[in-house]
């Protein structure tokens, strides 16, 4: 997770109907995800070989105020996987922001070290890369933190029209974290996600990096929001 503190404004097009921009100390970040998918299922069923999978994606936090509570949650701006049918999937149950490209991911662990990298390439140019390596010791996220804010975000909201958004909830434990030592991130950030990211991540120092560890993951089905 490289996190970046940007203008809002530049978020208001992807902004769903019903939500507000969640901040963390008054400060508005988008989030470059790597992460994988393991034994993935659909409805409970497995997909042939379309199980484990890598995924980068772009997303922003957002918040939805129920009448009872306020729900905080995430909306993606970009979402990259490795198979068009995986994006055809995600983007017609969920309105999802799904593209696919060529991707790859490495994994090294040792008894104190841990190095974890993302690469993808979209439309056949050059590849693009995010990495950390860590500290190979689990801790526990403190209340009031950052990795709290970034992690502890149970809803998803898309926008289907204007007026109409499509809310999902997800459920997981509470992850673990390992402290991060480097980092790095090669990328294309205007040809991938806009120019108007570009000033706030190209080159940019990161509001914070993070590493975690995941665990099974429950996405539940769409419902809708609507105005009266």
């Amino acid at each position: 997770m490289l996190n970046y503190e940007v203008d809002p404004s530049i978020l208001d097009k992807y902004l769903p109907a019903y939500t507000e921009i969640d901040r963390y100390d008054g400060k508005v970040l988008v989030s470059i995800v790597g992460f994988l998918f393991n034994d993935t299922r659909v409805f409970g069923l497995r997909w042939p070989w379309h199980t484990n999978f890598e995924e980068v994606n772009l997303r922003f936090y957002t918040k939805h105020y129920d009448g009872l509570e306020w729900k905080r949650g995430v909306t993606f701006v970009s979402e990259i996987v490795p198979s068009p049918i995986i994006a055809t999937i995600a983007n017609t149950l969920y309105n999802e922001q799904y593209s696919f490209a060529s991707m790859r991911h490495t994994i090294e662990s040792e008894a104190d070290h841990l190095h974890v990298s993302y690469d993808w390439k979209l439309r056949g140019k050059n590849w693009n890369r995010m990495e950390v390596e860590a500290s190979n010791q689990l801790t526990d996220i403190e209340e009031g933190s950052a990795e709290e804010f970034i992690f502890e975000h149970y809803y998803g909201y898309n926008p289907l029209t204007k007026s109409t958004t499509i809310e999902y909830s997800v459920e997981h434990p509470r992850w673990q974290v390992f402290p991060v030592q480097k980092f790095s991130l090669t990328c294309d950030i205007a040809a991938l996600y806009g120019s108007h990211f570009a000033p706030f991540i190209t080159g940019a120092a990161p509001h914070s990096v993070m590493l975690a560890r995941g665990s099974d993951v429950i996405v539940r089905k769409p419902v809708y929001l609507k105005g009266n």
